[in-house]
């Protein structure tokens, strides 16, 4: 039998405030410093851990502190950097051409608005979606990585896999003033519990809830 809307925003409701008062106030778990470094932390850590990332991006910012001498870089010095993030070829010239384009059209500045941060290389709305709700505190929507994927798929939040209808699902149904942390919720129970290849089942908070522990199909 299909889920009723009112009762799937009364299990969100219930799976929010049990997120919330398990792990409260999550950080993002991208060092960085200021506004450009987390934008280029966020868009080397597609396809890669965030781990990774941050053993990466000190000897990157290091060299490259910001938009004005990044945009100068040579496409062979970033790509000896970021290779370890994986996919370092083209990661590398998205770097550069956002650097560009921050140097040329935002006086070296990252813009605060969804419209602005998607024109940039490599940058789309899950990763606009980071960095609004992280440094500029004024997310526009969910951020889905592959934790909140997986997770609301199981939790039955929504059916579909491609990122943008997950995120539209999930706008709906959590509160906007809970979109930053509820992803951050989610990454911090799928790398604690929910762990893609050998979930913790016996000790999660969300058994009840979830299709693979109740051995059903998502």
């Amino acid at each position: 039998m299909a889920i009723t809307k009112d009762l799937l925003k009364t299990k969100t409701s219930k799976i929010v405030k049990k997120l919330k008062d398990y792990y409260g106030e999550v950080q993002c778990y991208l060092t960085h410093k200021n506004c450009f470094e987390l934008i280029c932390a966020v868009a080397l850590s597609a396809q890669c851990t965030d781990d990774r990332v941050n053993m990466t991006t000190p000897a990157l910012f290091k060299k490259y502190p910001d938009a004005f001498s990044m945009a100068k870089a040579k496409i062979d010095d970033l790509e000896k950097i970021v290779k370890p993030c994986g996919f370092y070829k083209n990661k590398s010239r998205n770097l550069k051409n956002m650097a560009i384009r921050l140097v040329n059209e935002y006086n070296s500045e990252v813009p605060a608005k969804m419209e602005d941060l998607v024109t940039l290389a490599g940058v789309g709305r899950k990763t606009a979606n980071v960095v609004l709700g992280t440094w500029f505190k004024k997310p526009d929507g969910v951020v889905v990585d592959t934790h909140v994927k997986r997770i609301t798929n199981l939790l039955g939040l929504t059916k579909n896999s491609d990122p943008e209808k997950i995120e539209q699902d999930l706008n709906k149904l959590v509160p906007k003033k809970h979109w930053d942390q509820f992803s951050l919720w989610l990454i911090a129970h799928g790398r604690e519990t929910c762990i893609a290849r050998r979930p913790q089942c016996g000790k999660c908070m969300f058994a009840k809830f979830c299709d693979y522990k109740r051995g059903q199909q998502v």
